[in-house]
């Protein structure tokens, strides 16, 4: 694993209990970042932040749910409270639910909505006064958000986690225009199959088959993998933008 140089910056990091969110976690961290780990399960969040800081990081866990709006804003005082300002937020969560669209699944619909467009988009007004901040004064501010290359490449029965990921993707090209003038950074990162917890929210049978034959057939990337590229986008001089990263696993086309 590379190193990188984060120190002395704050970042806010969702989906922070598994897959690429904790592993981007860590890695900040390692980097010397202050890291605020946002997540539904406590559990999970203390677990990692007490391995960061047994590993010298500095780590705080925030219980917090990003569909809730009043939950979102208690999570921003705290983390304020505990850093001051973040510079860099990174968007890693989200749910993954497929099914046929005849299905209805008004549920699962809501839930992908919530989780993967409307919760980045309750974290980025947040939280955007502190990277303003930041890049007022001449520093680094970074907003990261993890979408997928499922925003481009179409699967049958995954049309609105698609639709979702396409709107984070979308979001992303557009908040460059509103925010890069101020020197405030915005990546969109598209991972490819990608060994995480997303497919364990499958209750489709069927497809959760076809999923695993993806995992079988293909080696998929890590989350590792992914956090790596992310470190290595916020920590490449504030005049360096890599606005749209699209990483798969070598076979998958």
């Amino acid at each position: 694993m590379n190193s990188y140089d984060l120190q002395n910056r704050t970042a806010v990091i969702t989906g922070a209990a598994s897959g690429i969110g904790a592993a981007t976690a860590e890695l900040f961290a390692a980097a010397g970042a202050r890291v605020a780990l946002l997540a539904r399960r406590r559990d999970r969040l203390d677990e990692l932040a007490a391995k960061i800081q047994a590993a010298g990081g500095t780590a705080l866990a925030v219980p917090a749910d990003i569909t809730d709006a009043a939950a979102v804003n208690a999570a921003t005082a705290q983390v304020t409270s505990a850093f001051g300002p973040a510079d860099l937020i990174v968007n890693a969560a989200g749910v993954m639910l497929p099914n046929p669209i005849a299905d209805g699944r008004d549920d699962e619909w809501a839930r992908m909505i919530d989780t993967n467009l409307t919760g980045p988009l309750r974290i980025i007004r947040a939280f955007l006064p502190g990277l303003r901040a930041a890049a007022s004064a001449g520093r680094a501010a970074d907003l990261v958000n993890v979408s997928s290359i499922a925003a481009h490449a179409m699967f049958p029965t995954f049309a609105v986690y698609a639709a979702t990921k396409a709107a984070v993707t979308q979001l992303s090209a557009a908040l460059r225009t509103e925010l890069g003038s101020e020197m405030v950074r915005v990546t969109n990162i598209e991972p490819g199959l990608t060994d995480t917890e997303l497919s364990g929210h499958i209750d489709n049978a069927e497809i959760a088959g076809r999923v695993g034959e993806m995992y079988q057939a293909l080696p998929a990337l890590r989350s590792e993998d992914v956090a790596d590229l992310v470190a290595y986008t916020v920590s490449r001089p504030r005049h360096v933008n890599l606005r749209q990263v699209i990483v798969l696993p070598t076979p998958q086309a």
